[in-house]
């Protein structure tokens, strides 16, 4: 019985073990759901995928790139979720591999797909609309390079919870349909290119929890429905677009534990109220410009770990009674004007705490918060308000003066000591590598009299210690000044003082070291800082791979600057643009390779450092009127141009880089024909490559020219001074013997008017995209002449042909010998006309009345061409109109405004844009100039954030306005001279001369 027994025992184990093999031989992933999980890989750009089905994973992904260090590929299955025996898949995980491809619509083939993760890819192309008729629950796209608008579809997604589309290149606004989806927790659309206003129907997201739309360019104010999110424990709003001031209902906000707000415009505010939100770790308000008093109550959140309200307003002191146990660890109040005397209760064991840019009283050398080997940072750079400015930028030291006074600074930043040949004679490059990090960090240096200070802390990247300050790459193909470079999360200044007083060149030397040049989601980052000097933005939103034209490529950039305390100061500030994520998490920040200062009102050697003497500007002084006296004495007409006024340009010490003759030479292969790239009536321009790589333009000034050294001046004058991206740069001039010659950035896509007028010569597309891009750089570049910078110019020749293209088709205004200086105070100025018939304000064309109006004017014109293709003299559709403007306006008025549009665009261009660029250039070109806008707000208009007003003035009139009257006049000329053989020379000789009075130089081709 007892083998019979063993041997039944034997058989039913024997036959569970079979059926158990059964049911999990059943078990694995269907064979149609690994097909498309094979389609899925390819669609993306995977060159193989090795799946287990039995046992749901991923074996190895081919991928073209090796990825850079961490990568995921992951695929979880759930057994019987469709009602079988089968494991469906549920989620992909795709992360980390730089895979090329699209995204996959195959996605939908798989019946129980619930969550995708296919961050830090290379992908293009837009989302798929098909992926709103799966019930998905997780979505995330971070840093890829996915474009377009959002779909609206995804609203129909109710299941969702968590879609996160930081770090592409998604634009247009925000669909409303996105409110449908009530159960979503967390949304994150930072770092894109999205515009308008965030979506009313925002309010329904009752359940956010993690709301984060950094870096766009929004509008309007920041939404009062916020209040609706009760659920939210973390909110980014940092460079949004959107204006304060801040909701006071943010306070209902309780559950809050991470709030940032940064660099929003609007008006003054004070402090919102927070003493309902005592959970906070981070609270991050930063140029916000918040004023009154920082509330008592933040000092007394326990869980506080961050504290940021740099650049505001803020008054008041602080308070002396911190907790100790206080789990503060990061406190920045730079740029505010806080008072009194710093408490001990603030320094406490291993907190960073920066008070720079501040009015609090002066500390001794004695006082705790000078007491060097304290396990904290503090940073006390300008936080006094002391008389001296030589206290304010030396902290903690009585009775200083400086032993003598120096005219140079040279730091190679990040790196060690290093010495170049520059000039014929080797100059020493001070490091500062051994300069620690730290969040709240000052340096100074007593033997070369300079410093640095640094503020801020590299946010979500874990780690406290804020050792990762300095950049550093072993590329071969940069010098070693640029193989290493200083970071800063917030701001970077350094400084030179016992300077001597008077004029300087500021170089900046930059190098992007940190994102690749190649395929991968490493090369996709995106720095974005602003460059001030002595106080005064002179850069806005510096792009260094922009200005490069790629990573690991130096790029020098030059500033004249004024010193008159002894003192220079330059900042980086990050303004809450860019990528913050790429190439790891808290990656973002100004980066600087290294700086030079020389002067320009002398030579500055080793020997002059050890000098005392205090040197005389007067000989620069005398050149500066002297040349501006020049300039007025051209204008006006009083002066006529003879050769020997070209010799009295030698020798001149003009502020700008000085090539010779045989540098210009040697880079145009002395002027060959080959290298010529186009002709006006300045003179030639010719394509060069000077010693060190750089290609540059070489505008050479016609021997025959008779307005060339007042252009040539001008344009010295006004150009030298201006930085903008939106502008070209001038490299230098070259004053020798006979020739005078001005050495611009070479951009290698010629002029707009090239490019629109003559496609057969230019080979260009300029697709819909690019041409609102163009539209709206140049409106950002006249704004910056007419608003933002310094000086106040009035272009007065802006046309296609002066509006140049550089690889990207980013425009560049050119041409500044026609540039005039104005005053706030004047609403014009009388002056003799110049400019193009055409483009002309119809003010300035018939009476030479010159305001910024008549920029604006002109800009109207050059819009109504970019959209048309056409140019606006030389095309009338019939002898009912004169010009481009005479048959917009007709096109306006009868309601049929697109067929403005270049037919070369089929129908691939935006309706919507081409009606606001077509009305905002209508608007620009009023024969009023009290009704033109200011260019702000033409940019505004532009980028959606203003509105474009429905009626346009004078649309409906413009056939009796006097916006014709000279194009007319000119037309009339021309065919009356045409007349007779005798009449046509005789009025050759007047038109020359009349011409001369619009512009001797200008061309309209």
């Amino acid at each position: 019985m007892l083998p019979s027994r063993s041997i039944t025992t034997a058989w039913i184990l024997t036959l569970n073990c079979c059926f158990l093999f059964l049911i999990f031989s059943e078990s694995k992933v269907p064979q149609e759901e690994v097909d498309v999980l094979q389609q899925i890989a390819k669609t993306m750009g995977a060159t193989y995928l090795n799946f287990d089905a039995d046992s749901c994973r991923i074996e190895e992904v081919g991928v073209r790139v090796k990825p850079r260090g961490w990568y995921e590929n992951i695929v979880e299955c759930d057994r019987g979720i469709g009602g079988d025996e089968f494991n469906h898949i549920t989620k992909i995980v795709l992360k980390g591999l730089s895979l090329p491809g699209v995204l996959p619509p195959e996605l939908v083939k798989l019946p129980n797909i619930r969550q995708i993760d296919f961050a830090y890819n290379y992908l293009t192309g837009r989302i798929p609309v098909e992926w709103a008729t799966k019930q998905l629950t997780n979505i995330s796209v971070l840093v890829n390079r996915l474009s377009g608008g959002i779909p609206k579809e995804l609203g129909n997604i109710t299941s969702l919870l968590y879609l996160n589309l930081e770090g592409n290149q998604f634009s247009r606004t925000v669909p409303s349909e996105l409110g449908k989806l009530i159960y979503m927790e967390t949304l994150i659309l930072s770092s894109n290119q999205l515009v308008g206003e965030v979506p009313t129907s925002f309010s329904e997201l009752i359940n956010l929890t993690d709301f984060r739309i950094n870096d766009n360019n929004f509008s309007g104010q920041i939404p009062d429905f916020i209040q609706n999110w009760k659920q939210l424990t973390k909110l980014e709003m940092h460079a949004t677009g959107l204006e304060g001031p801040i909701p006071s209902n943010i306070s209902l906000l309780n559950k809050l534990t991470d709030l940032r707000i940064s660099d929003i415009g609007g008006p003054a505010q004070a402090f919102p109220p927070l003493s309902d939100n005592m959970g906070l770790v981070t609270l991050v308000l930063r140029n916000c410009s918040l004023s009154g008093e920082l509330p008592v109550y933040i000092w007394a959140m326990k869980d506080l770990h961050t504290l940021d309200v740099t650049f505001n307003k803020l008054v008041g002191g602080i308070p002396n009674n911190i907790s100790a146990r206080s789990m503060l660890k990061f406190v920045f109040l730079t740029g505010n004007m806080l008072s009194g005397v710093i408490p001990d209760s603030i320094l406490k064991d291993g907190i960073n705490v920066d008070l720079s840019y501040n009015n609090f009283t002066s500390q001794g050398p004695d006082q705790h918060a000078c007491q060097q080997n304290m396990n904290l940072y503090v940073n006390l750079y300008k936080s006094s308000a002391a008389a001296s400015p030589l206290r304010r930028i030396l902290p903690c030291t009585e009775d200083f003066a400086c032993p003598r006074y120096g005219c140079s600074l040279h730091v190679n930043c990040g790196g060690n000591d290093f010495t170049v040949k520059e000039g014929g004679r080797e100059v020493n490059y001070e490091g500062d590598a051994g300069v620690d990090g730290g969040s709240a960090r000052y340096f100074s240096t007593s033997t070369n009299f300079w410093g640095l200070s640094s503020t801020g802390d590299f946010m979500d990247d874990n780690n406290d210690q804020n050792a990762r300050f300095i950049e550093s790459t072993p590329s071969k193909s940069l010098s070693e000044l640029y193989n290493n470079a200083r970071m800063s999360p917030l701001s970077l200044t350094y400084f030179r003082y016992c300077l001597e007083n008077g004029s300087y060149n500021v170089s900046l030397e930059f190098a992007e070291i940190t994102f690749t040049n190649d395929s991968t989601y490493t090369s996709l980052g995106r720095r974005v800082f602003d460059i001030y000097i002595q106080e005064k933005l002179v850069w806005k939103d510096f792009n260094i791979v922009n200005e490069a034209d790629g990573v690991q490529k130096p790029v020098l950039r030059h500033f004249n600057t004024s010193v008159t305390d002894n003192t220079l100061e330059i900042r980086f500030y990050w303004a809450g643009k860019g990528t913050t994520r790429i190439p790891v998490r808290g990656n973002y920040g100004p980066l600087i390779s290294a700086i030079s200062l020389k002067p320009t009102f002398k030579s500055c050697s080793e020997e002059d450092k050890k000098s005392v003497t205090v040197y005389v500007i007067v000989g620069v002084v005398a050149i500066c009127i002297f040349l501006l006296v020049m300039s007025i004495l051209w204008w006006k007409g009083y002066l006529q141009c003879k050769k020997r006024q070209r010799k009295d340009l030698e020798g001149m010490e003009l502020q700008t880089v000085s090539f010779t003759l045989k540098q210009i030479k040697a880079a145009t292969s002395n002027f060959d024909a080959s290298n010529k790239i186009g002709e006006g009536g300045f003179g030639a321009v010719y394509k060069g490559r000077l010693s060190d790589g750089i290609s540059v333009a070489v505008k050479q000034l016609s021997h025959q020219s008779r307005q060339g050294n007042r252009e040539f001046l001008n344009e010295i004058g006004m150009i030298s001074c201006l930085q903008h991206p939106n502008l070209v740069k001038l490299h230098g001039c070259c004053i020798e013997g006979t020739e005078l010659l001005l050495v611009y950035e070479y951009l290698e896509n010629n002029s707009l008017a090239r490019a629109l007028f003559n496609p057969e010569k230019s080979q260009l597309i300029l697709d819909w995209p690019t041409r609102f891009k163009i539209c709206v750089g140049i409106a950002k570049g006249l704004a910056y002449l007419h608003e933002e910078s310094s000086l106040k110019i009035v272009h007065r020749d802006i046309k296609a042909t002066n509006v140049l293209l550089d690889k990207d088709l980013n425009p560049k205004i050119s041409d500044f010998g026609l540039a005039r200086l104005t005053e706030d105070e004047k609403t014009h100025i009388s002056t003799r006309v110049a400019g193009t018939i055409g483009y002309m304000a119809p003010e300035y064309a018939l009476w030479g009345y010159l305001s910024y109006k008549a920029d604006v004017y002109s800009f109207g014109i050059v819009l109504l061409e970019i959209v048309s293709g056409k140019n606006n003299n030389s095309y009338a559709p019939s002898d009912n109109f004169i010009c481009l403007l005479d048959w917009a306006c007709h096109l306006l008025q009868n309601g049929i405004i697109e067929e403005l549009v270049d037919d070369k665009l089929g129908s691939r261009f935006s309706k919507a844009e081409a009606e606001r660029i077509i009305k905002v250039a209508l608007l620009c070109t009023s024969a009023t100039p009290s009704l033109r806008p200011l260019m702000s707000e033409a940019v505004g208009m532009l980028e959606g954030k203003r509105e474009v007003p429905d009626d346009i003035p004078e649309a409906s009139t413009y056939t009796d306005d006097l916006r014709f009257k000279a194009l007319k006049d000119f037309q009339r000329e021309k065919q009356n001279q045409s007349a007779s053989s005798n009449q046509a020379q005789l009025a050759s000789i007047q038109t020359a001369s009349d011409l001369c009075e619009y512009n001797p130089e200008s061309r309209s081709d």
